[in-house]
C-alpha cells in the first residue's frame, strides 16, 4: 500500500460520515411535522398583513385625497352597502347561486378536460394537430363565448355551464400535456416491462408522475372557470335564471351606487383568494412534499 492510500481512505472515510449525517438529518427534518395550528397560522399570516396594510392605505387615501362616495368610497361606505345588502339577503343568494354554478362548471370542466389531455397525450397525430389548438383556446378571452353560448342555448343556466366549459377545458388539458411531457421515460420503461400497457400504463405510470403539472393544470382552470363564470354572469341575465355575483355586480353599476360595486368587486376577489389557500394550496403542497420536491423547516 503506498504513502497516500491511508490519506485517501481517511478522506473516503470522512466524506461518508458526513453523507450519513446529511442523509439522517434530512430524514430527521422531513419526518418531523408542525402542528396543525402553526401551519395554517404561517400560511394566513401574510396575506392578513397585507389586507391590513391595503386597508390603512385606503383610509389614508380617502382622509387625504377626499373624493367623492359616488366616484372612490371609502371602507366605512363600502362596509354600510355590504350590511344593507345582506340585511336584504342579497350577498348569500349571489355567494350561493355562483358557487353552485363554479362548482358543477369546474367538475365538468375536469371531467372533460382530463379526458382529452389523456387522449391528446397518448395520439401523437392528435398531439400535434390538437396541441396548438388547446394553447391558443387558452389565451382567448372567456367573454368571447358568451355571445356563442346566448346564440347556442339562449338565456339559461346551460349558457353559463357552457362558458365555464370552453374557459377552462383548454387551461386543464394544457396542464395534464405539460405534466405527461415531464414524465421521465424510465418510469414507462419499467412499467412497460411490470405489464403496464394500454389504460393500465395510463392509470398507474402516467397520471400519478404527471400530478404536480396536473394540478398547476387544475389551478388555471379553476382560474379561468371562475372568470369565464363572472364574464357569464355580467351578461347573461334572466328571471328564470338565479343571480350570482356577477349579477349583483351588474346590478350596482346599473343604480351606479359605487360602495355596491367595491363590494361585488371585494366578494369576487375573496372567493378566488379563499378557493387558493383553502385548497389548491394545500393539495399542491402536499403533493410536491410527498415527491420530495417540497421541504418544509420549522
Amino acid at each position: 500500500m503506498s504513502v497516500s492510500d491511508p490519506v485517501k481512505h481517511d478522506a473516503r472515510s470522512v466524506d461518508d460520515g458526513q453523507l450519513e449525517a446529511g442523509l439522517d438529518a434530512l430524514a430527521l427534518e422531513t419526518g418531523s411535522e408542525r402542528p396543525l395550528w402553526r401551519r395554517w397560522l404561517q400560511a394566513a399570516l401574510p396575506p392578513l398583513v397585507v389586507l391590513v396594510g391595503l386597508y390603512v392605505l385606503w383610509n389614508l387615501a380617502i382622509v387625504v385625497l377626499d373624493p367623492p362616495v359616488n366616484k372612490f368610497p371609502g371602507p366605512m361606505d363600502v362596509g354600510h352597502a355590504i350590511a344593507d345588502q345582506w340585511a336584504d339577503g342579497a350577498v348569500v343568494d349571489s355567494f350561493r347561486g355562483s358557487l353552485q354554478r363554479g362548482a358543477v362548471g369546474f367538475a365538468l370542466s375536469v371531467l372533460v378536460g382530463t379526458a382529452i389531455g389523456v387522449v391528446v397525450a397518448q395520439v401523437k397525430f392528435l398531439r400535434a394537430g390538437f396541441g396548438p389548438l388547446l394553447s391558443g383556446l387558452q389565451v382567448l378571452p372567456s367573454v368571447a363565448w358568451v355571445p356563442v353560448a346566448i346564440i347556442w342555448f339562449g338565456l339559461t343556466e346551460k349558457a353559463m355551464l357552457a362558458v365555464i366549459l370552453l374557459g377552462a377545458v383548454p387551461s386543464i388539458a394544457n396542464g395534464l400535456l405539460s405534466g405527461v411531457d415531464q414524465v421521465p421515460p424510465l418510469l414507462l420503461r419499467v412499467g412497460h416491462v411490470l405489464g403496464a400497457r394500454g389504460f393500465r400504463a395510463v392509470w398507474h405510470v402516467v397520471l400519478p408522475a404527471a400530478l404536480p403539472g396536473y394540478i398547476a393544470g387544475l389551478k388555471q382552470g379553476w382560474a379561468f372557470s371562475w372568470r369565464s363564470l363572472m364574464a357569464a354572469e355580467l351578461i347573461v341575465k334572466s328571471n328564470d335564471i338565479r343571480r350570482g355575483l356577477g349579477g349583483y355586480l351588474d346590478d350596482a353599476r346599473t343604480l351606479g351606487d359605487m360602495p355596491w360595486v367595491f363590494s361585488g368587486v371585494f366578494f369576487i376577489l375573496l372567493v378566488g383568494i379563499v378557493i387558493e389557500l383553502a385548497f389548491f394550496t394545500p393539495l399542491e403542497r402536499r403533493v410536491l412534499k410527498r415527491r420530495g420536491l417540497l421541504l418544509e423547516r420549522g
